[in-house]
């Protein structure tokens, strides 16, 4: 119920909005990045409107956040519900029904056989120190490897499984001891100049022969944090085999697979998890963003035979909050109940479809930026930009460009990676919303190339 509403022409910053610009320099950390000018007065299902009453057809749901739409009924029914009863018990001290009914929605619904436990946090880099934590007790061992392009979380454990952008580190050394980064499955920009399928997956031979072999002793490798679709990395699907190969490499040295859905989680790629197009159960799973439709939750699932910390280990005053719970709860029967998964699925294919098909058109009218690489799985699409096809020499700026064509028109998208814009919806989004999506994105597209 949104495309109609999209602005027709160039969106002009208006004068409430320029005046919040104004009083958040004055007030608010400089650190937060902010993307373009947008000052929010309300939103739904697909739509935000800004203070000065332009409408946006919104591609980035809150960073893949409001899953279920801005404001979907059944959830703020929920959180009003909730609300009312009582706001605060303290999940970690007393025994709150919300807080356990959410755990056994997520450990129902977490891939893999196997009885699972579950701690309830704030936030995704909550959830990802939760798991760093807990790898690193049940296993005694020291040593932690993660991806380059991941992007893990912002806190100190977090960030320091991180490294999507060196402006996450600067400034905040050293970070925690025993993180070790090696190259992603990420063929587009392959870091060994190999060529899937016949590389046989180097990536992960590299991990096992040179990097255990010569500098870390596998039997002290605590866990493998693995983001199953990088996301901040520029939305990057890994190749076919990958992902099972790099389970097979744990299980040989008895090291705990710990995969990061906080962004590709609760049903964006078309299924519950990522992991499950590949038929992967990780050891421990980290969930957030999507969970809630919008509010602060998170969860870390683990193996029931992983969770051996004992009592006092970990703990949060406000992870599992009722209200939050109750949000959640609502948002996983919002997505089996009115089938947004197969949403998801059926309209990412439409949006692939067209965005290759610009692809060529880009590529015929022969004028940079070019679309390098689309991909995605489900309603987690990636279209790399670059100023050339054949050296794929990242488009960054042009990238940051087409994001603010975007925002002029009325289409909401954010940039990742080197030079990707990335589409996340919400989950409800239409065939009709996703093909105005892309008339708008064409536009902007060649507006920059002009």
């Amino acid at each position: 119920m949104c495309a109609e509403y999209v602005l027709e022409k160039a969106v002009l910053l208006g004068p409430q909005a320029q005046a919040m610009v104004e009083r958040s320099k004055r007030v608010v950390s400089p650190s937060l990045p902010r993307a373009y000018p947008l000052a929010v007065k309300r939103a739904y299902g697909c739509v935000v409107e800004d203070v000065d009453g332009h409408q946006f057809l919104d591609c980035m749901a809150g960073i893949a956040v409001c899953s279920t739409g801005h404001c979907h009924p059944r959830v703020v029914r929920a959180i009003q519900e909730q609300a009312e009863r009582w706001l605060h018990i303290c999940g970690a001290d007393f025994y709150d029904p919300q807080y356990i009914a959410l755990a056994e929605r997520l450990a129902a619904i977490a891939p893999g056989d196997e009885p699972k436990q579950v701690f309830l946090g704030n936030s995704g880099a909550e959830a990802v120190e939760a798991a760093l934590k807990l790898a690193r007790y049940h296993t005694g061992r020291p040593y932690v490897i993660a991806f380059f392009g991941a992007f893990h979380g912002r806190t100190m454990g977090a960030v320091s499984l991180t490294a999507s952008k060196p402006v996450y580190h600067r400034g905040f050394m050293p970070l925690l001891p025993g993180i070790v980064h090696v190259p992603y499955g990420y063929c587009y920009r392959c870091a060994y100049n190999l060529t899937y399928p016949s590389c046989d997956l180097a990536c992960v031979d590299f991990i096992e022969m040179t990097l255990m072999g010569r500098s870390v002793p596998p039997d002290e490798v605590a866990a493998i944090f693995v983001e199953p679709v990088q996301g901040e990395g520029g939305y990057v699907v890994p190749p076919d085999g990958w992902l099972q190969k790099l389970r097979a490499l744990c299980d040989r040295y008895g090291i705990l697979l710990v995969a990061d859905e906080v962004q590709s989680g609760m049903g964006r790629t078309g299924k519950w998890f990522a992991t499950e197009h590949w038929g992967v159960v990780p050891d421990i799973l980290c969930v957030a963003k999507a969970l809630a439709s919008g509010m602060p939750v998170s969860a870390m699932i683990a193996r029931e035979s992983v969770m051996t910390w004992p009592t006092g280990a970990h703990g949060s005053t406000f992870g599992g909050n009722p209200v939050a719970c109750a949000a959640a709860l609502a948002t996983i029967e919002v997505i089996e109940q009115e089938g947004l998964m197969e949403n998801a699925t059926r309209v990412g294919a439409r949006l692939l479809e067209g965005l290759r098909g610009l692809a060529q058109e880009v590529e015929q009218a022969g004028r940079p930026p070019f679309i390098g690489d689309v991909r995605g799985l489900g309603l987690m699409i990636g279209v790399e930009l670059v100023q050339d096809l054949k050296t794929r020499a990242p488009a960054h700026d042009e990238a940051e460009q087409v994001m603010q064509e975007c925002f002029q028109r009325g289409l909401l998208v954010l940039t990742c990676g080197a030079s990707s814009i990335r589409f996340a919806p919400p989950l409800v989004i239409t065939e009709a919303e996703a093909d105005r999506a892309l008339e708008i994105f064409a536009d902007a597209l060649r507006a920059v190339s002009r």
